[in-house]
């Protein structure tokens, strides 16, 4: 029991005194002379008085609800009835105590009510630390005590003994122990172990124990047990769980150590191994630097193999690895300055091999960033730069994008005075800005990775962009002209030209496009003038008096452009034949595909036009019809239509038009939508003719060419303790940051565990949840060599959701359909216990290509996380 250390209790003869007092209270030091306590008083003793050598170095406050006995010739004291005593730290409560000068001994015990339960039991608490015992004493002479029937809690854990010595030092050593992490008196599960030594705000250690669930010991035996109770860093081994794979035979996961290296720094290593000779290796650093930055590295290693090395028709081995890194930066560390980085890097068959949470299966695309951006303060510019990467796992092409750099000058009015007196000109309203891009990209397979393929497909590009602009407000409308120039630089110029006699392995067939490629400056240019007018329109129609609905509102905001683009691009363009007829001929540029983009060919003549709307309706609220009490309730967010006309266009003057429409519905319904109409007609053949639809006979704006639809929903029941969960939030959103993002790492490998074992992780308190989504895509287009039409429609339905058999069992379901297919999508089904202290999960992948089995029991203490009873089985379709 670790009290505090005190001086011996030796005190002169007390006279025999009873007081039958409710409460009485006194400190020490002790007196040095004869003194009765009245009876119904509190006294204090404030006598100056000559102190023994041996009294207490700190005063002695204690109390008792019934009454407390001195005996003056036994040398004793009694405390009866909720007795309570605080000495420095340390607060003893317990139903009686009394106290033998001649031994230095204070007991505390319990009491029996009328029915001979005891009640009133010794509750001592030092610190953080607390104990719940039957009997408790405490010699001042030796500051050694004795505890039986003992119940304390260090950290997350508790620990129950017959009997508990605690040494002058604070070392606490218990005999026939069991140690929890279950809060109840009669725990569910404990280890029990003969020997226990507990080192105060260190370490629980024990000889051999043996885990016994429910009352019944359990086969599992362990030699010894160290239980940390510090908080902070404490190196140490983290252990494996037991797994069975299919393809790679039983296994031991994520088994480790961690090194705590510091303040700044730590390493975490895990590794698997299987008995077919697959294994893997993952190290995780972390480093952080408060107030300044912080981020974590995750390098992965993993060797599978599948098959008899001695058939070598049936052996196959992957080596693959994956690179993670995250790193941010505090925004006060240096002002004007940011650096961040986002990477997952890695083989495409990593995560066919070693990746088995549903949401990493299904998404078959990972990508990098790493950025670094400067702010001139007081300054009108600014720079960023970065590195960009994507990667397509199933295809194997990779995309990297790097330097990747801008320079931007905000907007400056050149014509405006320092010190702008009254309303301002209209010259002085005018501005100009400045923008330039230098694109590097490179598009390969990951076979190629830093060979010489990979090189030879660098694109270089750099565009310069200098728009001038001001706005004029003339009445309910804005007029805004200006004027934009921007030029292009290439490093690579392309040509491509029919060649009758290439083998084309598409159409196993002679004649196929044959392509060059010319290094060296290029340059290219485009120039436009526009002006536009904008404004907005409301219409309001207002119900009847008593109606529910008062009014529903119309908002239309339409937009009009004109703008006038010179050729000065036709130098970069060239008639190109496609296909074995002549007069198959199309115009493409030298720098089609390139990074930067390519300026638009010929002069044009744009009128451009948009319309958006926008409908609310106010009703009345059902408790309360007053005008204070309307709510607004939107009908549409955005519905309009976009498109534009070139009036200088020998043919298809007019563009497609853009329409769009998205609303929220008794804000729980999204629904969103959009599409693409073609207002040309074509021939047999799928190529467009100069003519409209309308003037084709038909009643029809174009035709649909691509068309997506989208809608979402969310429903729950309410949550038993959504008051307490949003202030655990803000709390987590109050914490210093640094200290939030230093456990970075710890909280993705926390994250992959929930994806995988989403029945390990679900929320009780919430009786179902269901989460539906619905989306409809269309595309339509013409191949015009071969007047073939392609046709893309997926229609698609997830579900995600759980209930609740009964307050401590959940069922949950993740899947999908696939309409068009009609097939059922990657589907995750779990049944989840809530055991009180523990819990257990069976998750189950029914069918696919990745199908899995596993039941995990596993404690709910983040102190015991590692401590899980799990099998597993894994099965692969190549």
């Amino acid at each position: 029991m670790p009290l505090q250390d005190t001086i011996p209790l030796k005190t002169l003869p007390l006279p025999d005194t009873t007081a039958q007092d409710s409460s009485v209270k006194d400190t020490l030091p002790p007196l040095q002379a004869d003194t009765t306590l009245p009876a119904d008083s509190t006294v204090a003793d404030t006598v100056p008085v000559k102190l023994s050598r041996d009294s207490l170095d700190a005063p002695v406050e204690y109390k008792a609800k019934d009454s407390i006995v001195l005996m003056v010739p036994d040398k004793r004291f009694f405390l009866y009835g909720n007795a309570n005593t605080k000495y420095k730290t340390v607060d003893l409560t317990a139903e009686r105590m009394n106290f033998t000068q001649n031994t230095g001994i204070l007991e505390a015990t319990t009491a029996k009510d009328t029915s001979g339960n005891p009640f009133g039991r010794p509750v001592l608490k030092d610190g953080e630390q607390a104990f719940d015992s039957d009997t408790l004493r405490y010699n001042f002479n030796t500051q050694k005590a004795k505890i039986y029937h003992t119940r304390s809690q260090y950290g997350e854990g508790y620990i129950h003994s017959e009997q508990t010595k605690r040494e002058s030092d604070n070392t606490i050593f218990g005999f026939r122990n069991g140690y929890t992490t279950c809060n109840l008196d009669t725990p569910h599960f404990q280890f029990r172990a003969r020997k226990i030594k507990v080192i105060p705000d260190k370490l629980v250690i024990s000889g051999p124990a043996n885990l016994e669930i429910e009352g019944v010991p359990t086969p599992l035996f362990i030699p010894f047990a160290i239980f940390p109770i510090t908080h902070g860093q404490r190196s140490g081994i983290l252990p494996p769980q037991y797994a069975v794979n299919a393809q790679k035979g039983v296994g031991l996961e994520q088994g480790g150590y961690y090194i705590g290296l510091g303040d700044y720094f730590d390493l975490t290593l895990r590794g698997d191994v299987y008995s077919y000779g697959s294994w893997s290796l993952t190290a995780s650093p972390t480093y952080r630097k408060r107030y300044k930055y912080n981020g974590g590295l995750n390098l992965s290693f993993a060797n599978t193999r599948f098959g008899d090395p001695a058939v070598k028709s049936e052996f196959t081995r992957s080596r693959d690895f994956r690179i993670t890194w995250n790193h941010s930066m505090d925004s006060k560390a240096r002002p004007g300055v940011n650096f961040g980085a986002n990477v997952n890097f890695g083989t495409s068959s990593y995560n066919t091999y070693n990746v088995f949470d549903y949401y990493t299966r299904v998404n078959n695309n990972i990508g990098s960033s790493i950025s670094f951006s400067k702010t001139w303060q007081g300054k009108p510019y600014n720079l960023s730069m970065s590195l960009n990467h994507q990667q397509n796992l199933s295809t194997g092409d990779i995309m990297i994008s790097f330097p990747d750099a801008s320079f931007n000058v905000n907007t400056i009015y050149p014509f405006q005075p320092k010190e702008l007196v009254g309303t301002p000109k209209w010259y002085q309203k005018i501005g100009v800005s400045y923008s330039t891009v230098l694109r590097n990209s490179v598009n390969f397979r990951d076979t190629m990775f830093l060979k010489k393929e990979m090189f030879d497909r660098l694109q270089t590009g750099m565009q310069h962009t200098i728009p001038v602009s001001f706005s004029i407000p003339i009445g309910t409308f804005t007029l805004s002209p200006g004027l934009n120039y921007s030029e292009y630089w290439y490093t690579r110029k392309m040509f491509r030209r029919w060649d009758a006699n290439k083998y084309n392995p598409q159409t196993d067939t002679l004649g196929a496009i044959d392509t060059t490629y010319q290094t060296g400056f290029f340059a290219a240019r485009q120039a436009s003038a526009s002006v536009s007018l904008s404004t907005a329109l409301y219409g309001m129609y207002t119900f009847k008096k008593g109606s529910k609905i008062k009014a529903i509102r119309h908002v239309v905001r339409p937009t009009v452009s004109l703008s006038y683009q010179p050729d000065l691009a036709s130098a970069a363009y060239y008639d190109l034949q496609y296909s074995h007829n002549p007069e198959d001929i199309t115009r493409t540029s030298y720098f089609s595909g390139s990074i930067i983009g390519v300026p638009g060919e010929g002069k044009a003549g744009m009128v451009s036009f948009g319309l958006d709307n926008n409908l609310e309706m106010k009703v009345a609220s059902e408790k309360d019809t007053s005008a204070a009490k309307e709510k607004k309730i939107k009908l549409l967010d955005g519905f309009g239509i976009n498109g534009s006309y070139n009036l200088m266009a020998d043919s298809f003057k007019l563009s497609n038009f853009s329409i769009y429409a998205r609303t929220n519905l008794f804000e729980k319904l999204n629904i969103s939508a959009s599409g693409t109409l073609d207002p040309y007609v074509v021939d047999a053949r799928g190529k467009r003719l100069d003519q409209y639809v309308w003037e084709a006979g038909k009643v029809s704006l174009g035709r649909l060419t691509n068309a997506n639809i989208t809608l979402s929903t969310s429903f729950q029941s309410n949550d038993k303790k959504s008051q307490e969960k949003e202030k655990q939030l803000e709390e987590m959103q109050n914490q210093d940051q640094q200290s939030m993002d230093a456990a970075y790492q710890a909280q993705q490998r926390q994250l992959e565990m929930m994806r995988n074992n989403p029945g390990e992780y679900v929320d009780f308190d919430i009786p179902w949840r269901v989460d539906l989504s619905y989306s409809l895509t269309y595309s339509k287009s013409i191949i015009p060599d071969s007047g073939g039409v392609v046709v893309n429609f997926n229609q698609y339905l997830n579900f995600n959701g759980d209930f609740s058999l009964t307050p401590k069992w959940k069922v949950g379901l993740t899947s999908g359909y696939d309409f068009i297919n009609q097939e059922i999508a990657y589907t995750n089904m779990y049944i989840s216990r809530d055991l009180h202290c523990w819990q257990m999960s069976i998750n189950l992948v029914p069918f696919g290509t990745f199908r899995q089995f596993s039941i995990t029991i596993s404690p709910k203490s983040g102190l015991l996380r590692d401590l899980r009873i799990n099998r597993t089985r894994q099965f692969y379709d190549f």
